[in-house]
């Protein structure tokens, strides 16, 4: 794979945030975007643990997708101090991905201040996300095409993201929003997936209180390099193609694959992950 470091700022105006990488769909990082809000100093593992620690929270982790699973399901459940506890005692591939830990804790709300940057935010969405030493989530994009801005506190995680542009080389899943769960995109096996060679991308670390923007639709792979979490705000996309996108994924998409999981079981998983391998190798064949 091609990919290059993102470019990186201290800081910048909205109109220069909208103009520069909205406007062209460029991701950038933004380093000090966080130091002025209650979150920069207090956002810590142990204070997590204090605010939260009470809460039975979803896990998930690295196993393939299952087609007993629902869309989205946790693997397992456990309460907050115990998982916290685990974060910090060893490595572990257990993460909480994509929750809503602020209703369920809204004394987190007092902590961060939302960003005038430029984008309209969904004040309703504000994701958590955690993980242990070197656990991963796996290479998707998200079902809302939103624009993402991800902000990372405790420790450092790596950031791996494509383009919706590359997708013709992602071995993308049909009727889902995932690559191959087989490619190991740290060290890709390029005679198995001899098209992830010409996927052109941005890679980047991000440490405590860095916000990441990830444009619409971008593909991302994650890596905790030390236990950690994040936060991310969105903003629904401004292209109107992605909006239609957005709606066929959460409309029918999603519902579409759930019933035919139900109705062939794992032959519509392995159908599909055989089906990634033949569009792909048959883009590649036509390409070059």
């Amino acid at each position: 794979m091609k990919l290059k470091q993102i470019e990186r700022l201290k800081k910048i105006s909205k109109e220069d945030f909208v103009s520069h990488y909205v406007k062209h769909q460029i991701p950038v990082v933004i380093e000090e975007l966080t130091e002025d809000w209650p979150a920069y100093t207090k956002w810590k593992l142990s204070y997590m643990k204090e605010i939260a620690g009470h809460l039975t929270v979803p896990l998930y982790d690295d196993r393939p997708v299952n087609h007993e699973d629902a869309f989205n399901e946790a693997h397992t459940h456990m309460k907050m101090n115990e998982y916290i506890n685990l974060l910090e005692e060893k490595p572990t591939n257990y993460r909480i991905f994509l929750y809503n830990l602020m209703k369920q804790a809204p004394s987190l709300k007092n902590d961060f201040l939302w960003p005038d940057i430029g984008l309209k935010l969904v004040k309703q969405l504000p994701m958590i996300f955690f993980g242990g030493e070197n656990s991963k989530v796996f290479m998707h994009y998200d079902i809302d095409y939103s624009n993402i801005l991800h902000f990372h506190f405790h420790g450092e995680k790596q950031c791996m993201i494509f383009a919706p542009s590359q997708s013709k080389y992602m071995y993308k899943v049909p009727h889902a929003l995932i690559s191959r769960e087989d490619i190991d995109f740290d060290n890709p096996d390029y005679e198995k997936f001899p098209a992830l060679k010409n996927a052109e991308g941005f890679i980047t670390n991000l440490k405590h209180g860095e916000m990441l923007y990830m444009p619409e639709g971008y593909w991302h792979y994650m890596k905790y390099l030390t236990p950690g979490f994040s936060m991310s705000l969105r903003s629904f996309p401004k292209n109107i193609s992605n909006l239609s996108k957005a709606a066929y994924n959460v409309l029918i998409m999603r519902h579409f694959d759930v019933m035919m999981r139900k109705i062939k079981g794992q032959k519509w998983i392995d159908y599909k992950n055989e089906k990634a391998i033949r569009n792909t190798h048959q883009h590649l064949e036509k390409t070059f």
